[in-house]
């Protein structure tokens, strides 16, 4: 005991000694007064504020970019998109890396795409998935399981609409899966693989919110025992460690045996495996793993939340449901579902595409970047490995790039009542600059179809209890990927005509065997 005290004391003296030598340096953009050793901790949200909001006060009190220091790491807040253009896209170069997380290193996420830093094996994971997925045209390979897969997902509601977003994650796991892995899920019931990365992604949203562990300013903590007041976050990061551990070896162990029967499905893993002999521990092999297992949150896991912000969106306007609605039956009709060559045809579903990745981001304050080398701008200080947060919520918000920023409105996008048609939301969703996300592409097309085949066959309102409806207000969890919180809602098919459509689907694509049951020796 009496060593971990003076180590901590020490730690703490080194603290102060760097926290006055910073105050002699070149100032940092504005912020909160820090304190000694502890800086700006004090500062961060609160557990009852969504951390977008938070650091939007920023703005009002500080201006565009701002910033804080947590035991001598400084944050830099960017409530303005021109600010991450110039820092995050025009000088890329030197801003393009990711803070080293403890948290990551001690949970074993340190070599996913999403927190590794700007290095050759980054380059390498790039380059593999840019290759496969990384243009509009590059996934039209995926068209046919995006296709199947949302036919699936309209029939799965039609069956069971109390159980929606179970069957988004179904669909949404089921794409990605199959591309990355030839993986094919339970068509009825909850899938082990698709249960296991879901919560994995919901480690991974909470491991890279700012400020939320201690132990990345003070890295002496992960050495304290798990019985040490305070330790219980080591509980929490031991789970994160075994499921990221089991997203990332079980499925690359299955698709190897499947090739070695000469019994899989092509996908993004085994065209890897087929060019080359992977050994094992390799660096291939590490590209192979994590950016197979990258695939899911890049691609899945944002068209969760999306595809839940869309639903919620047509409780509360019912009018744009109905311009939606007419705009399908006139321009693809009632005997079939809208497909990916209507796309260019439907500017109001596009426009409603649009406002649902504006209305309230999957990520609404993107992925932290970090700083490479000292940068000056605008005559402040941006300091080598400083954290980047965008704040892609503000941005998203800004009244004077979005009128009526808080409402739901596709028009904004059409250029209507003679206003210029407002920012593509796409070029804020996805990240900026080098760690754009290689899975957009994937996820912008799933969106559409999802959303597009829902309102051809689906009535969507509010639930209806005791004879009056169920209130659903805008509410959002906290962390990196927000999704909507769970709300009460009615989702009724159009008509029987409608109905007789969607079952004519189960012909079209029949339900397959699942490779669930061959997981089962991998101790899933």
């Amino acid at each position: 005991m009496f060593l971990v005290i003076s180590l901590l004391l020490g730690l703490a003296g080194l603290y102060i000694v760097g926290w006055r030598l910073r105050e002699g340096k070149k100032k940092l953009p504005p912020g909160p007064t820090a304190k000694p050793i502890i800086g700006n901790l004090l500062d961060l949200p609160s557990p009852d504020t969504p951390d977008w909001l938070h650091w939007l006060q920023h703005k009002e009190l500080y201006g565009p970019i701002s910033s804080i220091t947590v035991f001598g790491q400084t944050i830099i807040i960017l409530n303005d998109h021109q600010a991450v253009v110039d820092l995050m896209e025009t000088r890329s170069a030197l801003h393009s890396s990711r803070p080293h997380l403890q948290i990551a290193d001690i949970t074993d996420w340190k070599e996913t795409l999403g927190v590794l830093p700007y290095s050759n094996r980054f380059r390498a994971y790039r380059k593999a998935l840019h290759q496969e997925m990384g243009t509009a045209a590059s996934i039209a390979k995926y068209h046919d399981i995006i296709d199947m897969e949302t036919h699936r997902l309209v029939f799965r509601i039609l069956e069971n609409p109390n159980d929606l977003i179970q069957h988004i994650r179904k669909e949404a796991g089921s794409i990605i899966l199959r591309v990355g892995y030839g993986y094919i899920t339970e068509p009825h019931v909850h899938d082990p693989l698709v249960d296991l990365v879901d919560k994995a992604m919901e480690d991974f949203s909470q491991l890279v919110l700012p400020g939320a562990w201690l132990v990345n300013f003070i890295p002496m903590l992960k050495y304290l025992p798990s019985w040490f007041p305070g330790s219980g976050w080591q509980e929490t990061a031991n789970a994160y460690k075994r499921r990221v551990t089991a997203m990332r070896d079980i499925p690359y162990a299955f698709v190897q045996r499947q090739i070695k029967q000469q019994n899989y499905v092509p996908s993004y893993l085994s065209s890897l495996l087929e060019k080359d002999h992977i050994k094992p521990g390799s660096e291939e092999e590490i590209v192979a793993k994590w950016s197979a297992q990258s695939l899911y949150g890049g691609g899945a896991e944002t068209s969760v939340s999306s595809l839940a912000c869309f639903f919620l969106a047509m409780v509360l306007y019912p009018d744009v449901q109905k311009m939606a609605q007419e705009e399908i039956d006139r321009v693809v009709g009632t005997s079939r579902l809208p497909d990916m060559s209507d796309r260019e045809h439907l500017p109001y579903i596009n426009a409603v595409v649009k406002e649902v990745l504006r209305w309230h981001p999957v990520t609404p304050l993107g992925v932290s970047h970090a700083s490479s080398e000292d940068d000056t701008y605008k005559g402040y200080l941006i300091p080598k490995g400083a954290i980047l947060v965008p704040n892609i919520w503000a941005m998203a918000h800004d009244p004077d790039r979005y009128h009526d920023a808080t409402e739901f409105k596709p028009e904004r996008f059409l250029g209507v009542n003679g206003r210029t048609p407002e920012y593509d939301p796409h070029f804020l969703s996805f990240g900026f600059g080098r760690r754009i996300c290689p899975g957009q592409h994937l996820a912008a097309a799933n969106l559409y179809l999802g959303v597009a085949r829902c309102l051809a066959v689906f009535n969507i309102a509010h639930a209806v209890r005791d004879g009056k409806e169920v209130p659903v207000t805008r509410e959002f969890s906290k962390g990196i990927i927000s999704h909507p919180a769970p709300f009460e809602l009615s989702i009724r098919v159009r008509s029987p005509d409608h109905e007789r459509l969607i079952r004519t689907l189960e012909k079209r694509y029949p339900w397959e065997t699942s490779h669930a049951e061959k997981l089962a020796e991998f101790n899933i």
